[in-house]
């Protein structure tokens, strides 16, 4: 089975974990690469001169808006006015697991397939940079540091990574870095826990 094979396989079938909190709603998408060797992700910087998580690595996304009627929908949206991919070019492949974000966003992502050459333009309003990462960076590359986070009790360990891209530097942590480990967990046996602490002090 091919790598993109098994991520629609795995992440098609996968029930997430939702919050079902009642706060701000955004819906942002992961975007894949359809390389059938080396799969990227596709990443953004946001904007220096935005008012939260400026100069921070993203996934394309933003808040829900009811003209969208579906976070699938805002995730589609957002992605085509970030970097310019636009919806008919995206397969979803299907929901992960809610997040909450420092400013009390409820964060819904969702995996989607996009073309491999696919164009990409960077809205210069709201990023700085977008770029692409190969999924075997994560597996193969320890990350800087650890970042402890708590949320309702729930101690996690984020995973911190450092990666350059044409002469450019990149710290992919936080938000990102826990909807990324979910999504390598799942579709590439990872392995890469975050929950240490949790899982450690857990009866």
């Amino acid at each position: 089975m091919s790598l993109i094979n098994q991520f629609v396989q795995r992440v098609g079938s996968y029930k997430p974990r939702t919050m079902g909190e009642d706060m701000p709603q955004a819906g942002v998408l992961v975007p894949i690469t359809r390389n059938t060797l080396t799969p990227e992700v596709i990443l953004t910087r946001r904007a220096a001169a935005l008012s939260t998580h400026s100069g921070q690595v993203a996934f394309p996304g933003g808040k829900f808006d009811d003209e969208d009627l579906t976070l699938e929908n805002t995730a589609l949206r957002e992605t085509h006015e970030e970097i310019g991919i636009a919806p008919e070019h995206v397969e979803l492949v299907g929901p992960l697991s809610q997040v909450v974000s420092l400013h009390g966003i409820q964060v819904s992502p969702f995996v989607g397939l996009v073309p491999e050459n696919i164009s990409l333009t960077p809205n210069p309003y709201e990023l700085d940079s977008v770029f692409k990462v190969p999924l075997d960076f994560f597996l193969t590359t320890e990350p800087t540091r650890r970042d402890k986070m708590t949320y309702k009790g729930v101690s996690l360990q984020v995973p911190s990574y450092q990666y350059a891209d044409r002469g450019e530097s990149y710290e992919i942590w936080g938000l990102t870095a826990i909807v990324l480990v979910e999504f390598l967990n799942l579709a590439m046996d990872a392995n890469i826990t975050i929950f240490d602490d949790y899982q450690r002090d857990r009866p």
